[in-house]
C-alpha cells in the first residue's frame, strides 16, 4: 500500500511538470506567433516579378550580388534601372512596365572591344616574364614586353567573363561575341584599360584596335601593327580623330559607308579593324603586305 502510494505520488510529479511544459510550450508560441506578425517585415511583391523578368546570371555587372539583390535595389531606386547588361533593352522595358515607369530608348547595347591586336609574333619583347601569370601583375612590374600600351595575355579578363566569352589567342585576348552578354566584368578587369565597352549600332563596329601614345617611330620598332598616328584615317573620314599619336574612333558617327571603307584601306598598319560576330579578319599591314609580294616573286 505504502507503494502504491509512492507510485501514484511520483506519476503525480510527472503529470505536473509535463502539464507545467506543456502550458509554457503553448505561451511560447502564442508569444513568437504574436511577435513574427508584429514584426513581420513587409515583402513587396514586386520584388518577385521583376526577379523573373531578369536574366538569373548572376554576373554582378549591375553593381549587386546577384539578380535577387539587384531587384530589391531597383524597386527602392528606380533611377538604376538599365544597370542589367545582359538583360538589356528588353529587361529594362519589362522592369519598367512593372514600376509603372516610362523609359526613353536606351541606345544599342554594348559590347567590349579590344584596343589591342598585337599576337606574339607583331611585339617586341625585352626579357622574358616569369612571374605571377597575370596581367595585373605583369603590369605592376618593369616592362618585359616593349609596348607599355598593349594586351599582356595573361587572361585576367577571361578569368572575370562567367560566360565564356573570352579566349587568349596566340598572345592576344579575344572575344566570342556569340558568347558575350555584354557584362563589362573583363573591361574592369583590365589593368591598362585596353577593354572598351562600345555602343553596337551595327553588327560589326569598326574600331582602331590600339591605345600606344608613343610617336610613330616608336611604335614602329616594336609592333608591326600600332596605331602611328599618321592622319590618313582622320582625312577619309569625320568619324575617325588623331590625338596624342593615337586615331581614335567616334562610334556616334560610324556607319558602313564609303569614307569609313576608305579609312579601313588607307591605314598602313591595318591597325583599323572590324569587332563583331561576323567581323573580316584584320587587314595585314602594308609592310608585311610588300614582304609576301617580294617573297612571291
Amino acid at each position: 500500500m505504502i507503494v502504491l502510494t509512492s507510485l501514484l505520488g511520483a506519476m503525480s510529479g510527472v503529470w505536473l511538470a509535463g502539464l507545467i511544459m506543456l502550458g509554457l510550450g503553448l505561451v511560447f508560441a502564442v508569444v513568437l506567433l504574436v511577435a513574427s506578425e508584429r514584426l513581420k517585415v513587409p515583402v513587396d511583391p514586386r520584388v518577385t516579378q521583376v526577379y523573373e523578368v531578369l536574366p538569373h546570371l548572376d554576373c554582378g555587372a549591375c553593381g549587386y550580388p546577384g539578380c535577387s539583390g539587384y531587384a530589391k535595389a531597383v524597386i527602392a531606386n528606380p533611377e538604376l534601372l538599365g544597370q542589367c547588361a545582359p538583360g538589356g533593352a528588353d529587361a529594362a522595358g519589362r522592369i519598367a512596365a512593372i514600376l509603372n515607369l516610362a523609359i526613353s530608348e536606351s541606345g544599342p547595347a554594348k559590347r567590349p572591344i579590344v584596343h589591342c591586336r598585337a599576337h606574339t609574333a607583331d611585339r617586341t619583347y625585352y626579357a622574358q616574364y616569369q612571374g605571377i601569370p597575370s596581367c595585373t601583375a605583369a603590369n605592376a612590374l618593369a616592362n618585359a614586353q616593349a609596348c607599355k600600351f598593349g594586351c599582356l595575355g595573361f587572361g585576367d579578363c577571361v578569368r572575370a567573363c562567367k560566360f565564356d566569352a573570352l579566349h587568349v589567342i596566340d598572345g592576344l585576348a579575344t572575344v566570342d561575341y556569340n558568347k558575350c552578354t555584354g557584362c563589362g566584368a573583363c573591361s574592369k578587369a583590365c589593368p591598362r584599360s585596353l577593354i572598351e565597352m562600345v555602343p553596337f549600332s551595327h553588327e560589326n563596329m569598326m574600331t582602331v584596335a590600339c591605345r600606344s601614345r608613343e610617336n610613330g617611330r616608336s611604335t614602329r620598332a616594336f609592333c608591326q601593327v600600332g596605331c602611328i598616328g599618321c592622319g590618313l584615317c582622320a582625312k577619309q573620314s569625320e568619324a575617325f580623330t588623331v590625338a596624342d599619336n593615337l586615331a581614335r574612333m567616334d562610334y556616334t558617327k560610324y556607319a558602313p559607308c564609303g569614307e569609313n571603307e576608305a579609312a579601313y584601306k588607307k591605314c598602313p598598319t591595318g591597325v583599323i579593324v572590324y569587332r563583331g560576330k561576323t567581323a573580316p579578319p584584320p587587314r595585314e599591314p602594308k609592310a608585311r603586305q610588300t614582304e609576301t609580294v617580294e617573297r612571291s616573286q
